[in-house]
């Protein structure tokens, strides 16, 4: 689980790559080729045996795509690994584009040759995402073509790393709240159209609907695996015989049916005359064309298990404060540590993550990290999902800010917390930069809400503070969090972006504003949150609903500009403080508790 800074790639492996590539295209007749940085499960961190973006450019980020053609190749990513992409990736062989705007279709409209044949891998694009590509290649004049086998993978050939087969174990009901089976009734019965079946290929909806966990991919408990779930609650499960242990298939019951992968396509062929329900944004392509062969009717709706996976039951969420009381106690000794030792001798990066890392192995409870941890010193900061690499570590310096964003996976609950820390003493445009956002996650805190609320309608709150002084952040405000399962889970989200999903009780998010000035330091304040059940409020005519916070570790008091809070900000920092203190205090060292109480004292 450790985590490492030097990265698995470098800006060879273009130039190494790249012609064997375009050799194995050639022998296939292609003139191009599409490389997403997608699986065939379409995960966001991929074991190391699907990661075709990083062998094929050396780029690494968890977002990303590429297209390689006979004479030049372009990689795509998006604001966030800017300055990564430059450092791992060779530009005198790729020319860099943003993935957002005009992104890959952009790039094939202007860049494709006329009658030319690009490849394309169907189990790696969405049907959606497919069809925007096919277009853009048709109004340059060239075709899309589905290959198999994939070029790429023929050129990787025997230097690919073999397919994970991390044991797949229960997960059980301390932890999961709720019987597999009744989940499957609940969840089969309810399926979109009146379909007969769905086809489930996200690990976190086959890991949350069957009680199991696993080890196929990075920094998440999830297993590689597909499943067929019938309207009777009856499943089929494809998992490799090598990741089942002894006790999973009396774990799975009797009308759980567990097959190998090497079975799946001869069970879509079963589900003909069928409707069948595949979600478009979670499916490949290559699943709607098989049942489209088979003759089944495709219903294409959302994974009928994202929803109910989010709203967390009453065992989840009890398990996510139990998981967030540990961390918190991690995360107070860290703090002590950067408020002590880290301030008359300031770490670098890597020194701050494989500390805070120690701390939270100490607990005896960590199963792994819940992404590989940022930790951004002075300007470092300011770049947004930014990762220390032994190039690219920075040292803290008297006078600069140290944000850490960071997160922990325990059977009970996974957690994601930025703090943002003082070394020496701040700036008062630090200081004052600082509040604004606190101001704005105290105001996403505090908010009660009608039902039918989406992140969305919240979204202004966290900003507001900031926008008064002309400032802003370009990312989303929360994203969900899973329980025991991947750190970012929809479909839930607090961001400007348009999202109909309303907020309900159970769902955990994270609150994240932020600010960063580039070139200087950068800040965020996080803590994760769940949703309340609604409450009458007195006086009131509708019931609301509103957050717990989850996350327990106090925020740098050396960086609030008391003046500018109010009378109720000033009391619920304080609450939230008392409420750390309380819950830490008990489970740190004596020294650390001396420093907790400082640290948590009133402002």
């Amino acid at each position: 689980m450790r985590q490492t800074f030097d990265e698995t790639t470098d800006r060879s492996f273009g130039p190494r790559h790249v012609p064997l590539i375009r050799q194995a295209m050639a022998e296939q007749g292609l003139d191009g080729l599409l490389v997403p940085h997608e699986d065939e499960h379409q995960n966001e961190y991929l074991p190391a045996a699907n990661d075709r973006l990083a062998w094929a450019t050396g780029f690494t980020g968890s977002a990303g795509a590429a297209v390689i053609l006979k004479d030049k190749a372009a990689v795509f990513v998006d604001g966030r690994y800017a300055l990564q992409v430059r450092d791992q990736v060779d530009t005198g062989l790729f020319e860099i584009r943003d993935l957002v705007e005009g992104g890959v279709p952009a790039y094939l409209e202007t860049a494709a040759g006329k009658g030319q044949k690009i490849g394309y891998d169907p189990r790696l694009h969405s049907p959606d995402a497919l069809a925007h590509l096919q277009a853009a290649a048709a109004r340059a004049g060239a075709e899309l073509r589905p290959v198999t086998p994939n070029p790429l993978d023929k050129a990787w050939g025997e230097a690919r790393p073999p397919q994970p087969v991390a044991p797949v174990a229960p997960h059980p009901l301390e932890y999961a709240g709720e019987e597999s089976s009744a989940k499957r009734a609940r969840i089969g019965g309810a399926l979109a159209g009146g379909a007969d079946a769905a086809v489930l290929t996200a690990p976190a909806s086959i890991a949350w609907l069957f009680n199991v966990r696993g080890g196929d991919v990075i920094r998440s408990p999830l297993p590689l695996a597909q499943a067929i779930l019938n309207r009777d609650g009856t499943a089929r499960l494809f998992l490799d015989p090598q990741k089942v242990t002894p006790d999973l298939p009396a774990w799975l019951g009797n009308q759980v049916r567990l097959e190998t992968p090497e079975d799946l396509p001869a069970a879509l062929g079963d589900l003909r005359g069928k409707k069948v329900v595949v979600d478009p944004a979670q499916s490949s392509a290559w699943y709607f064309e098989a049942l489209a062969a088979a003759g089944a009717e495709v219903v294409r709706a959302e994974d009928p298990c994202t929803l109910p996976r989010a709203c967390k039951n009453a065992v989840e969420v009890e398990g996510a404060r139990k998981a967030h009381a540990r961390d918190g106690a991690a995360l107070s000794r860290f703090l002590h540590w950067l408020a002590t030792e880290g301030q008359t001798n300031p770490p670098d990066e890597i020194t701050a993550v494989s500390k805070l890392e120690a701390f939270r192995e100490a607990t005896g409870a960590l199963k792994d990290l819940s992404f590989d941890t940022i930790a951004g010193a002075a300007s470092n900061g300011a770049i947004v999902h930014y990762r220390p690499t032994q190039r690219l570590n920075k040292r803290a310096e008297p006078g600069s800010l140290l944000l850490i964003d960071s997160g922990a996976q325990y059977l009970d609950g996974t957690t994601d917390v930025t703090r943002t820390v003082a070394i020496g003493e701040p700036s008062a445009e630090m200081r004052e930069r600082f509040t604004l956002v606190l101001k704005g996650h105290l105001a996403l805190a505090r908010v009660r809400f009608p039902a039918g609320t989406t992140g969305t309608h919240l979204d202004a709150l966290a900003r507001m503070a900031l926008w008064a002084h002309g400032l802003d952040y370009d990312h989303g405000t929360g994203h969900g969090v899973g329980s025991y399962l991947g750190v970012h889970e929809g479909p839930q989200r607090i961001a400007k972006a348009p999202n109909t999903v309303a907020l309900r009780p159970g769902m955990i998010l994270s609150n994240e504003p932020g600010y960063y000035k580039e070139g200087a330091y950068g800040i965020r304040i996080e803590n994760l949150q769940v949703v309340t059940p609604p409450e009458a409020i007195p006086g009131g005519e509708r019931p609301m609903l509103g957050f717990e916070t989850l996350t327990l570790a106090p925020i740098d008091r050396r960086l609030v500009a008391v003046d500018l809070l109010t009378s109720e900000e000033r009391a619920q920092l304080d609450a939230y403080h008392t409420r750390v203190l309380a819950v830490v205090g008990p489970q740190v060292e004596p020294e650390v508790r001396a420093w907790l109480e400082h640290a948590c004292a009133p402002v």
